[in-house]
């Protein structure tokens, strides 16, 4: 079954429009112009989010909080990038810390967290999730005596047993941790629905938003959540991570931290002096989104990033599905996860009888086409499917995929599968 592309009818760039901010399209391997599928592990960059990075480096590159021109300049264009990812994710810019990244972030959080618990007290993780939003709470196990939980992934369907999160969830747990969107099969869950389970026992919620927010818009108030996470470099911007949660609870948290150092929300989580350039980096891939949106229309940041997402989400849905059903066709071949038409973003993972994920990757590579394989730190998923050590191939469409781009994977995977 093949499925056929159209372009979206709302005011959004075409595709060839916004492959043309990608230097990265221009690569040629083995005189193939390079395909690049690995973006749930981290997108290619535009132009415009070097050019900002360049900028603040070249011409504003100081210190926080001081009384001469870059300084002050450097403030307001991190209070301007808080600004602006308050904008993406529907919060306030108080409630907006940066760090290395989302790991990091989460880890830096458990701790806090960690101060007001101890045994006796639960936290609920789930098999589904990336061990990024796994390791900093079972840490606590270690260091404060908690309990954790781990919801169980249903393998027939790629998603999270519903029955078992309902039953984990008790008048003990005091936190869901619970990931948005799986990297490793694309399987989106229903956050909202979840922080309602868990507030419904005065627990508090932390959502991975990592492979969520390239492909779906995060609305915090929406979803009602207390916590999330997200890493800029997964939606076309620098390394860096952002963490968003309500002032008052970060004002609460006994956070690791000097004492110097601001104590109001958000640098109450931040630890350090920050990664300017990243900030105004992950700002600038934001404006770059919503740029997409509004070619010629007056309409606030937020409206223009609604716009962009809903139509790379329609536009993604149909590449998908033409992978899904013509890979679903490769004898040998077997995907994993939720099929089309499910709430889901475009990332499939898939494994080929006969050849190992590193035999697929290699030879697609040869034909400049770019996918991942392995684990991508989703660990439990792969053991759950006994798939170690050489775990999945993974494919995933970004904004800049190409109707082309997927013809030119299914030939290989079909050569590769001859």
């Amino acid at each position: 079954m093949t499925t056929t592309l159209r372009e979206s009818t709302t005011r959004v760039a075409t595709v060839d429009e916004i492959r043309s901010h990608f230097p990265a399209l221009e690569r040629i391997h083995n005189g193939f112009p390079v395909a690049y599928f690995d973006g749930p592990g981290g997108t290619q960059v535009p132009r415009d989010v070097v050019d900002a990075m360049a900028d603040y480096l070249f011409h504003h590159n100081a210190n926080t909080h001081w009384k001469y021109p870059t300084s002050e300049e450097t403030d307001a264009l991190l209070a301007g990038a808080r600004q602006t990812m308050a904008d993406f994710v529907n919060g306030r810019a108080d409630e907006i810390a940066f760090g290395q990244n989302m790991t990091t972030l989460t880890f830096h959080l458990a701790r806090a967290f960690a101060m007001q618990w101890g045994k006796g007290d639960e936290i609920v993780i789930t098999e589904i999730d990336h061990h990024g939003n796994v390791a900093p709470w079972t840490w606590l196990q270690k260091e404060r005596g908690v309990t954790v939980k781990m919801v169980r992934l249903n393998t027939d369907r790629g998603c999270l047993d519903w029955t078992h999160l309902e039953e984990a969830i008790t008048p003990r747990t005091k936190l869901l941790a619970i990931n948005a969107a799986s990297n490793a099969l694309g399987t989106i869950t229903d956050i909202t629905k979840a922080t309602a389970l868990a507030h419904a026992v005065g627990a508090k919620v932390f959502v991975d938003a990592v492979h969520y927010a390239p492909h779906m818009l995060v609305d915090v108030q929406a979803i009602g959540c207390d916590f999330l996470g997200c890493s800029a470099y997964k939606f076309y911007g620098p390394h860096i991570g952002m963490l968003w949660g309500k002032r008052e609870l970060i004002e609460s948290l006994d956070a690791p931290r000097l004492d110097p150092a601001p104590q109001e929300s958000p640098e109450r989580l931040e630890t350090g002096t920050q990664n300017h350039e990243g900030i105004v980096g992950a700002a600038a891939a934001v404006e770059f989104l919503a740029s997409l949106g509004k070619p010629g229309g007056s309409v606030t940041r937020r409206a223009a990033l609604r716009e962009t997402y809903d139509a790379l989400h329609a536009r993604g849905e149909m590449l998908l599905a033409k992978l899904w059903n013509s890979l679903a066709e490769v004898p040998g071949l077997k995907l994993y996860g939720p099929p089309p038409g499910t709430p889901r973003t475009p990332t499939l993972s898939f494994t080929l009888r006969g050849h190992s994920t590193d035999d697929v990757a290699i030879a697609l590579a040869k034909r400049g086409v770019f996918v991942s394989n392995g684990d991508f730190y989703a660990a439990t998923i792969i053991d759950r499917y006994g798939l170690k050590p050489q775990g999945l191939v993974r494919v995933g469409c970004s904004c800049y995929t190409s109707e082309d781009e997927v013809d030119r994977l299914l030939a290989g995977v079909r050569a590769l599968a001859s």
